[in-house]
């Protein structure tokens, strides 16, 4: 008997394609609209909200010290108000720039930041303008421009790049000796020339926000102290020795006995002091500052533009200008606390540094409690670089915020061209 193989009846199936991905919703993550709604989500508001009221304020004080200066505007009572328009508009810009732009492309444009900035204060000892004495001022197109409020930030994140190459994304390291020298020539280059202009307030300004950087990027006690004593040696070295020009040791004399020269070099302190005075508690009213509306206050749309504030706003306004700035602080340093990145926590809390003492120079100066420097108030006096500078800032501590925020896995991990040690 003879057997026969049988078929199965089943057909043979044809190989199947693969299928087709389903299509994403629009929003959902890995598309551009995605990653758009990612960075208006991860923009720190209560940051932005606070410049912004700042800057509209400041914009309204200026208005109101110039407005009755036919000397100033011509005649025409908002012609301030609306080139302080024009630098917040410019300033926007600007910061939306540098938040929208890749974290790695910021680390690696430093060097040309910095680079450019030493330029420009070279240029400034050359070619410069000369204004109460100083020399920082370049004309660029026809807006005075001035280097050293653009060399605040190079130095900061010239300094934030140095530690950033030389530790882990972990920070899990303190600096060196080799870091705290290389540090302190970044920023001894720019700040060299800032006192060549001279340029005493910048300078100030820039020390302290030299201090900080070191001290957040865990410098050593002893070489905080170390720089602290070398700083007071010096100051006390340039005015004995002569190094301050006679404008700026009668500004000192003044500050230590405002009534020494009340008509001469204590004339700013004590019109100040006066204005801020006639405040009160809710102010004398917008555009009703007696002080104000007389013009005795020198530089009151720049310099001095906290005694606007002061007058006519009383301490409830100034207080809440002041509560703007503080709200700035706190986020920079906020921003800085969060964040793994090594650069991007050295350049935020160097940012808060600069902010804060230039904060607390220029209102110290309006009140009668520090030197008169001539330093802006940020974000609130009159004028281009300080408003470029201080928005350029703001931006890049919303790129650090969107950085530490959208890429968690990342900063698990060592950043490329990071010296890693246990």
């Amino acid at each position: 008997m003879t057997t026969t193989s049988v078929r199965p009846l089943t057909r043979p199936t044809r190989p199947t394609r693969p299928a087709r991905p389903a299509r994403r919703p629009a929003g959902r993550p890995g598309t551009r609209s995605s990653s758009r709604l990612s960075q208006v989500n991860g923009i720190d508001w209560v940051l932005m909200g606070a410049v912004l009221a700042l800057t509209v304020l400041g914009a309204l004080l200026v208005w109101s010290a110039t407005s009755n200066r036919e000397d100033l505007t011509g005649g025409d009572s908002s012609a301030y108000l609306g080139k302080q328009v024009m630098n917040v508009a410019i300033g926007l810009v600007l910061m939306v720039t540098v938040m929208a732009t890749d974290h790695r492309r910021v680390r690696i444009l430093t060097p040309l930041v910095y680079l450019a900035s030493v330029v420009g204060l070279v240029l400034v000892l050359t070619m410069g303008s000369t204004i109460n004495g100083s020399r920082s001022w370049l004309m660029v197109g026809g807006m005075s421009i001035q280097p050293s409020e653009f060399a605040k930030l190079a130095v900061v994140v010239g300094m934030a790049l140095v530690v950033a190459e030389r530790a882990d994304a972990r920070w899990r390291t303190r600096v060196g000796t080799v870091d705290v020298v290389a540090m302190l020539g970044v920023a001894a280059v720019p700040a060299t020339l800032i006192m060549l202009q001279p340029d005493l307030g910048t300078m100030l300004v820039l020390s302290a926000t030299v201090f900080g950087v070191l001290a957040a990027s865990g410098a050593r006690r002893r070489w905080l102290v170390l720089l602290a004593g070398g700083g007071v040696a010096a100051a006390v070295a340039a005015v004995a020795g002569g190094a301050l020009k006679a404008y700026q040791v009668d500004r000192f004399l003044a500050f230590t006995n405002p009534d020494l020269d009340p008509r001469g070099a204590g004339y700013n302190v004590e019109q100040a002091r006066i204005a801020v005075g006639n405040g009160g508690l809710f102010g004398q009213g917008l555009f009703d500052g007696s002080q104000t509306r007389s013009g005795f206050v020198p530089e009151q749309h720049t310099d001095f533009v906290f005694t606007v504030a002061g007058e006519e706003l009383g301490l409830v306004g100034a207080g809440l200008l002041i509560g703007l700035l503080v709200v700035v602080l706190w986020r920079a340093l906020s921003i800085a606390a969060h964040t793994d990145d090594v650069f991007g926590r050295i350049a935020a809390a160097g940012i808060a540094c600069w902010f804060g003492f230039q904060a607390f120079q220029n209102i110290g100066m309006c009140v009668g409690i520090m030197p008169v420097t001539g330093v802006p108030l940020p974000f609130v006096s009159y004028g281009g670089s300080s408003m470029f500078a201080g928005m350029l800032a703001v931006g890049l501590l919303q790129n650090i915020h969107l950085r530490a925020i959208s890429a968690p896995a990342a900063r698990m991990t060592p950043t490329p061209g990071v010296l890693v040690r246990s």
